[in-house]
């Protein structure tokens, strides 16, 4: 699109919309002419200040609420990254020119994210559309009285409309914190990995996609430990009670199979009877630090990284089969060795650290390679934090994360 020769900045201005750009903290970054033109203010005074400043609720009203709908939906644009058409809002707007004389308007919203190079959230567009004067037609020549029956007919249903979506928000906000509580309470604790390792868990932006990735650590005999990490497709109590059943079960199989290929067959046959488990992806890894060597086992997930001492960057991605149930009869899976001197890292991980909507994997494990790269030498917790400042959105991600750092 760089190369097209079209100026985007005269199509903004040229659109018959109003539209305007903000800031994820919500402050003017540009407007066209549609949006001055229907807010009846200038651009000086717009560009630069904080929407709701410019355009305060009616403090004349008490049921007004235009402004907490419409902050509620930026917001979660600018942390999310989706759209989000909100249903009709009035939203009286102060008469620039008689101060304190509020003008009742009826406004038709729409907010999308505008997303950098790196699949981030940069700005908010913020498109508006005034629908005043149809409602006001839509009152016929019957007089003013029609008119305003219909007017508060449709700001009622407006009022109604956001009273359940604020009920069924609170709602998905308490089983987000049951489902979180009830995940909390089944991941362990870096124990087995002593000071050299660090473990993470950082819950998706929103109150639906949440809990259904996980990590396990177990001690083996001969001084051997094993690692995982799993991403159960769900949300909420649902996923978090699936995940707690594929962990405990690998935790056990690990402890008493013959190599992670074998722990990912024993769980793939009991995730058969578990419903909501297929589709599950999972990484068994089995380190055994007296022969310095890594035996891993992949079902469909994205490949752990060995950050090698001399600072070269590794994926483990030659054991890797579909994920759970993926198949219709069972098979097998395979497993992989690589060796390791000490001073070598060890990282796993769950989507959600390298997955962006609208772009390729490899972009994110690129990121990942770069990231650990330049960090690789730090301590394991202060390794574990850079990558999720790094890794991570700054308004935070739609997915889960779960990661894992082991200093080897």
């Amino acid at each position: 699109m760089k190369h097209t020769g079209i100026d985007y900045e005269a199509v903004f201005q040229a659109l018959p919309a109003a539209a305007a750009l903000l800031t994820t903290d919500l402050m003017y970054a540009d407007v066209n002419e549609a949006y001055l033109r229907a807010s009846g203010r200038t651009r000086g005074q717009i560009v630069g200040r904080y929407m709701f400043e410019v355009f305060p609720d009616n403090p004349n009203d008490p049921a007004a609420s235009g402004t907490r709908n419409l902050q509620a939906s930026l917001l979660r644009v600018a942390a999310t990254g989706e759209r989000d058409a909100m249903a009709l809002q009035r939203y009286d707007v102060e008469d620039p020119d008689r101060p304190g004389h509020w003008e009742e308007r009826y406004w038709s919203p729409v907010n999308a994210p505008v997303v950098d190079a790196d699949g981030r959230v940069a700005l908010v567009l913020h498109r508006v559309e005034e629908v005043t004067e149809l409602i006001r037609a839509r009152g016929g020549r019957s007089g003013g009285d029609r008119t305003r029956a219909l007017e508060a007919e449709l700001y009622t249903r407006a009022r109604e409309l956001q009273e359940v979506n604020e009920r069924l928000r609170r709602a998905h906000a308490r089983e987000r914190e049951v489902a979180l509580s009830l995940q909390s309470a089944m991941l362990p604790a870096p124990g087995p990995l002593g000071r050299r390792g660090a473990v993470r868990y950082q819950p998706a932006v929103g109150s639906l996609n949440v809990c259904g990735d996980w990590y396990d650590l177990a001690e083996l005999p001969g001084g051997r430990f094993a690692v995982a990490v799993g991403d159960v497709v769900g949300h909420g109590l649902t996923a978090a009670g699936v995940m707690g059943q594929l962990r405990s079960a690998l935790s056990a199989a690990v402890r008493v199979a013959d190599g992670p290929a074998a722990a990912l067959d024993a769980l793939g046959l009991y995730a058969r009877s578990v419903d909501g488990a297929e589709s599950t992806t999972v990484l068994q890894t089995v380190i055994d630090c007296d022969s310095r060597t890594v035996t891993y086992s992949s079902a469909g997930h994205p490949p752990p990284v060995l950050l090698h001492a001399d600072g070269t960057v590794e994926f483990l991605d030659r054991a890797t089969d579909p994920p759970l149930g993926a198949r219709f009869e069972h098979v097998p899976r395979i497993q992989a060795e690589v060796a390791f001197s000490e001073g070598a890292t060890l990282v796993l991980y769950t989507d959600g650290l390298i997955e962006r909507r609208h772009e390729d994997i490899d972009i994110g494990l690129h990121r990942l390679a770069d990231c650990l790269g330049r960090h690789g030498q730090a301590d394991a917790d202060t390794l574990a934090d850079t990558l999720l400042a790094e890794m991570i959105p700054p308004g935070g991600n739609t997915d889960d994360t779960a990661l894992v750092v082991v200093r080897l």
